[in-house]
Parts: structure tokens; sequence; C-alpha cells
């Protein structure tokens, strides 16, 4: 019987995030998929390193362990691989003790329609291309950026997320007023609309399932923190605070910039 995953948080990662796939990658571009699959098939025993996104991944698996017999997050690996190539990814996943058993293997294709079938609630990659049509297609996606330096693998003591307003948490419809007719205008309808709540974005699904996820936890020692940040300031701040009301989501910290 298949897993319903509503009432979790579902994170999609591609293998390029998850791990260290760098080299392997420049095999794919120079010298195409033939070469790329067979280095794979011929390394798959390789454990591959951590990538940039391992340390949140490992951190958000953890949740599974806070409240004892009640699985709270799945993490699914969206990837374009194939599954016989795939193989390495898994049992790097394995290597490192991470409870992943699900994944959307696409052959090439874009994995953009596999999104919505998952129920997935965040999707992060290394591919901006990915990231930006699945935020076309209404799914909450971020770009893990390669650092610079050594990454620290370190485990997360607490999840910390920081939410932008308009555009994301709530729709651009008072974004394109202010773009359109400037501030003055902007804080004319806010203040007319104060009592109305705002559509929701494209990033208003994670936060709503982290809110339950934080209620389930309780306040003492919550291994979830949210964040709102926003140039919506005096008078346009009431809107947000009305509407987040009447979701019944919780903000853990609200800057007015």
């Amino acid at each position: 019987m298949p897993l319903d995953l509503k009432n979790y948080l579902v994170i999609g990662i591609s293998s390029r995030a998850l791990f260290d796939l760098t080299y392997e990658n420049e095999i794919y571009s120079s010298q195409g998929l033939e070469a790329y699959s067979k280095y794979q098939l011929e390394n798959e025993e390789v454990i591959l390193k951590p990538g940039i996104g391992f340390g949140l991944i490992k951190a958000i698996l953890t949740l599974n362990e806070v409240i004892k017999g009640k699985r709270k997050t799945e993490v699914i690996v969206m990837s374009r691989n194939n599954a016989d190539t795939s193989l390495r990814i898994f049992n790097s996943a394995e290597h490192y003790g991470l409870d992943i058993s699900r994944a959307a293997l696409t052959s090439g294709r874009s994995i953009v329609p596999y999104l919505e079938a998952f129920k997935v609630d965040l999707f992060l990659s290394a591919d901006e291309e990915d990231v930006q049509n699945a935020i076309n297609a209404g799914v909450a996606s971020g770009l893990i950026y390669k650092s610079e330096t050594e990454y620290n693998h370190e485990m997360i003591q607490e999840i910390r997320i920081a939410f932008d307003g308009d555009a994301v948490l709530f729709s651009e419809e008072s974004e394109m007023i202010y773009r359109e007719k400037g501030l003055e205008a902007f804080l004319e309808h806010e203040k007319m609309n104060a009592e109305k709540p705002l559509p929701e974005g494209p990033f208003a699904k994670l936060l709503k399932t982290l809110s339950y996820l934080q209620a389930e936890f309780g306040a003492e020692h919550n291994p979830i923190r949210t964040a709102l940040v926003t140039a919506r300031n005096s008078p346009a701040h009431k809107r947000v605070i009305l509407t987040l009301r009447n979701w019944g989501v919780r903000i853990d910290e609200a800057f007015w910039v």
C-alpha cells in the first residue's frame, strides 16, 4: 500500500545536491550520457562524498526520531538518472545511514511532473533550470549553491528557515501594485484590505507543514524555527499578521525591514 504523504514534511532533493557529483557531472557535460553511465556503473560500490544539502537532509530525517513511533518527514531523491545508474546514490545513502527509500528517476526527463505526485513541500536542486521550472509549477523550490570553501557536515541541531513575504509566502498580487503604481498606492491598498487574508504564494504550503510539525513537537526545545523577513513595515504589516492567524500558522521571528 502506498504511503499517504499529506501529513508529512516531504523534501525532494536532487542527487547532485545530496551528494558531491561534481566530477561525474563534468563527465556528463564533456563526454556525454554513455560515458557518464559507464562511469557510474563501474564505480557503483564507491561511496559518494556528502554534497552541500547533505547536512540539512540528515537533520530533517532526524525529526522522525523526536517522537518515538511517529514518522514526520520523507525525503525523495529526484534525479534524471535511470534506475540502473542510480544504484550508487542509494548505496551511498545506506552507507551514511540516511533513511531514504523513495525516488523519482526520470531517465533524462523533467522531474517537475513528479513533484505533485509525491506531494513535495520543498524541492532542492543544484540545477537552476529545474528549480525555476518547479517554481513556475507552483512548488516551493530552492537552489543549492556550491560552497567555495569546505562545507561543514556536522549535525545541524536546529532547522532554521527564513521566508520572504510577497511572491514567496503570499502571492505577488500586492507586489504588482507596488511595481506598477508605487509605494503610496501599495500602502493604501494594503490598508483598505487589512482584514482580507493575502492569497497563498508558492511557499505557503511549506510554512503550513512546518507549523503543523512545530505544534506536534511542542514549544520546549522545538527542532524547527521559522522567520519572516519582509519589507512590509507599518502599516502594511497588519495584513500579514492577520493572514498568518487566518492560516493558523506560527512564525517564531519577524523582521520588518
